[in-house]
């Protein structure tokens, strides 16, 4: 057999586990500033008293989620004091689930399915918080999907209000929010406003310098030498600016090298970047049609819609009016999604310059794929 060739128990992962979304990475680069910032907002927290209320808030894929769960880390290594809790709100967005994980967090089981109410659950977690000496700092990620199912007020006053009923509680919110239109300060309504009052922390979309460093790293501990050439890293780094999320690096990396690996490589060539490319693509589209809301993914629908259709770029005031027959909005709301959609790499805004200027549309995706994942999420919903 030739040796180019890698033997059938033979792997190019040095590490896997580096390239799952989820991975919590021991060096985590370019995100120092905001780390520091949301340790200072729960530092309180360390001596007993109420962590601040923090929002960390920018587009998926730039950093937020592991921020969090790195200070969350490190919090549960240096204390007992002060007790995280992480909960993924496009999982658990009603506030009976949320507080059924927090009440598992704080007791050590779920409570009962049914049969109990929100006032016992809520009792048993202020008296163990009690009983332990202990400050409860609650992570709610993806807390739009709570604003979307009118549920961040019922979840947002028993936390921040709650030692005004069990005096000497201490709990404090760090809340994640990937949709750019939502300011959770001014959704929720006066009587949580008047406690809530968070710090918002900015994360940007990285720039190709720090995509570059971020893959490189993830190369260096998830893969062996030579597995990944330089100028095969480029690409995969390019791939990644497309879409503007680095999970679609992350899990590009990891196909291409099941893709090397299945053809029995020992490097990964283009073909299998490519390849993966158009699976990893769509990543990036999957998680930026769960942050929008119902009526978002309608207009973003009737948008492919037309681009079937049209089959080109398409002029906005056209657009508008396909749209306006088929959801009935404002010119205002429609042009605010758009430019939200631009912002999210949805599509693609710009100018033609002719006779005045005129603003264009095209997807950044093939219209089709765009449909089916449209529908993929209603069901999911529904």
């Amino acid at each position: 057999m030739k040796r180019s060739l890698l033997m059938w128990d033979e792997t190019l992962f040095r590490d896997p586990e580096v390239f799952e979304i989820d991975y919590v990475p021991e060096q985590f680069n370019h995100r120092d500033a905001q780390i520091r910032e949301l340790a200072f907002q729960v530092r309180p927290g360390l001596r007993g008293g109420r962590p601040l209320n923090t929002v960390c808030r920018g587009l998926p894929g730039t950093g937020k989620t592991t921020s969090v769960r790195k200070v969350f880390a490190e919090i549960e290594e240096a204390t007992k004091r002060l007790l995280p809790v992480y909960i993924n709100c496009q999982i658990d967005n009603t506030r009976f689930a949320v507080f059924s994980q927090i009440y598992r967090r704080v007791i050590g089981h779920l409570p009962p399915a049914s049969g109990i109410s929100f006032k016992q659950i809520f009792d048993a977690i202020a008296r163990a918080l009690l009983r332990e000496e202990q400050v409860l700092l609650v992570g709610l990620d993806d807390a739009n999907y709570l604003l979307y199912n009118n549920e961040i007020n019922d979840v947002l006053y028993p936390l921040l209000r709650s030692h005004e009923a069990y005096p000497g509680v201490r709990i404090g919110v760090v809340a994640i929010v990937s949709d750019m239109s939502v300011s959770l300060q001014t959704e929720v309504d006066a009587r949580v406003a008047s406690v809530f009052r968070p710090t918002e922390i900015y994360f940007p979309p990285y720039s190709e310098e720090e995509v570059q460093g971020i893959l490189e790293e993830r190369v260096l501990q998830g893969l062996y030498p030579n597995v990944l050439r330089p100028d095969m890293l480029n690409l995969v780094v390019e791939q990644t600016m497309k879409s503007g999320d680095l999970r679609v690096g992350i899990d590009l990396l990891k196909r291409a090298t099941l893709s090397a690996e299945k053809a029995a490589r020992r490097s990964i060539e283009r073909e299998d970047i490519c390849k993966a490319y158009e699976v990893s693509r769509y990543l990036h589209l999957a998680y930026s049609l769960r942050a929008l809301r119902a009526e978002e993914r309608e207009v973003l629908g009737r948008i492919a819609e037309m681009a079937v259709r049209d089959d080109q770029e398409m002029n906005a005031g056209e657009v508008y009016h396909f749209v306006r027959e088929q959801a009935g909005i404002s010119y205002t709301r429609y042009y605010k999604m758009v430019q939200k959609f631009d912002a999210m790499r949805l599509l693609n805004l710009h100018y033609r310059q002719g006779r005045g200027r005129t603003r264009l549309i095209s997807l950044r995706y093939d219209p089709d794929r765009v449909l089916e994942h449209l529908r993929q999420e209603q069901t999911s919903v529904s």
